[in-house]
């Protein structure tokens, strides 16, 4: 039975390294998680202090036996090494367990290649899994003996089976990199008419199973998948909120973030994670009742540093979701603690405690990037009146007979399409003309501009 599982997290005690921010058992906890989310029954799990790497074996002789023993006991099929093994090391451990050995980048290449249902995030997850599985070919294999090569009897040494294999996966590997140009080309061709709408972004992040997905269904009223699962969501979506001021943005949800991700799949994802920096805002969404939150705040802005988001971005926000699971004097302690730093809505997806709270901030957030001008347009301009009332924030209005005199605030990006889309309204006055004299000359001037 190949769902029979055991978890193993090695925690590697070496000198000169410095110790992870979460505790062994945490670490654990999570890597069960993750066999958990694709449907493997774990049947036993452990801690092992690793004092030394062996390099055949990452972790001693002793306890290889031991487990072994506990391996054919439990009937195991699979077991899940929760750090990064060097393929001799998968091996030999295969070898010696006589089962199927996976490491922490094998398990989430799983777990993504089962999650995935957009075009975009299989090739994405196939590309990550067929990168790490090149450097993974060195097995044992009886057909690895080389093939003859040439004419006849005198034909010299052909390509060896490994090398076959290596070439049939570098070449799929640069055949799915061209498909992802593609999809990516129609995802750019996507955002440009988002820019033309035009609506500003709001980008979800966060560690995985923070409740990005059931705080992004309360807000919008979306059904997006949400299970108390890791990576449960994983293809990005969109949809449209209408913020209490009365402005339209789009909220996205993104792919959650988890410590130690593998490169490869860091690499393939490069293209939608990017999506987060096109982003106006990017709202991170901690679990703040979890106990290893501060590492996980720490995970997720490595990650964001590598796409070039740095810790101090001003359209940076913070949301501490699961409130409900936070008692008085847990609330009391996080007031203090975050007492001076920059402001941080505590909500809970789940009740909606705070959800209002974080709209809130997220229009006030926007309306810190606009810029206050006064446009003065004839009130025949229907078209240009509709769209600044769709796109900035109107503070006041004054009109006359012809002309309508408007105070708004809206941003450098929005104020030039409206330039684009109404070249004839381009010219902008601070003030109107103090006499009537003056008035109707400058209506006069505009309209025949016009």
């Amino acid at each position: 039975m190949t769902d029979r599982t055991l978890v193993l997290h090695p925690d590697l005690l070496q000198p000169g390294v410095q110790p992870s921010l979460r505790a062994p058992e945490a670490r654990l906890q999570e890597a069960i998680g993750l066999a958990t989310a694709i449907g493997l029954g774990v049947e036993h799990a452990e801690v092992a202090a690793v004092k030394q790497v062996r390099p055949a074996t990452l972790i001693g002789g002793g306890l290889v036996e031991r487990l072994a023993e506990t391996i054919a006991e439990k009937r195991i099929g699979v077991v899940i090494v929760d750090s990064a093994l060097t393929p001799v090391q998968q091996r030999n451990l295969e070898r010696a367990w006589q089962c199927k050995v996976i490491d922490r980048t094998g398990l989430i290449l799983e777990i993504f290649g089962a999650r995935a249902r957009t075009k975009e995030g299989k090739l994405q997850v196939e590309l990550a899994a067929l990168s790490y599985q090149r450097s993974r070919l060195v097995r044992s294999w009886t057909h690895l003996e080389r093939q003859r090569g040439g004419v006849g009897f005198m034909g010299g040494p052909g390509e060896s089976q490994l090398e076959i294999d290596r070439r049939l996966i570098t070449e799929r590997i640069t055949r799915l990199k061209k498909e992802l140009k593609q999809v990516q080309r129609t995802r750019g061709l996507h955002r440009g008419a988002r820019q033309r709408v035009p609506y500003p972004v709001v980008a979800f992040v966060g560690y995985t199973n923070a409740g990005k997905s059931t705080l992004f269904n309360r807000l919008t009223e979306a059904k997006v998948l949400a299970q108390d699962q890791l990576f449960a969501t994983l293809d990005p979506t969109m949809r449209r909120v209408v913020l209490p001021s009365g402005q339209t943005v789009i909220l996205s949800d993104t792919v959650g973030f988890i410590s130690d991700l593998p490169t490869d799949l860091i690499a393939a994802f490069r293209a939608t994670l990017e999506e987060v920096l096109e982003a106006d805002l990017i709202l991170h969404v901690r679990d703040i009742a979890h106990a290893d939150s501060r590492a996980q705040e720490a995970d997720v802005k490595a990650v964001l540093g590598d796409l070039g988001v740095t810790e101090n971005a001003t359209h940076l926000l913070e949301v501490l979701n699961k409130a409900d699971l936070l008692g008085p004097q847990d609330r009391s302690r996080l007031a203090l603690r975050d007492a001076g730093k920059p402001p941080a809505v505590l909500c809970s997806a789940l009740t909606g405690e705070g959800c209002g709270d974080v709209l809130a901030m997220i229009d006030q957030a926007l309306s810190a990037k606009r810029v206050q001008r006064t446009l003065h347009l004839p009130v025949s301009e229907g078209a240009a009146l509709s769209w600044l009332y769709d796109h900035a924030e109107v503070l006041e209005r004054k009109d006359d007979a012809l002309v309508a005199c408007m105070t708004v605030k809206i941003t450098q990006p929005d104020f030039q399409r409206y330039l684009k889309l109404f070249p004839e309204l381009a010219e902008e006055k601070a003030e109107l003309p103090e006499d009537s004299d003056s008035l109707e000359s400058a209506i006069e001037n505009q309209l025949q501009s016009g």
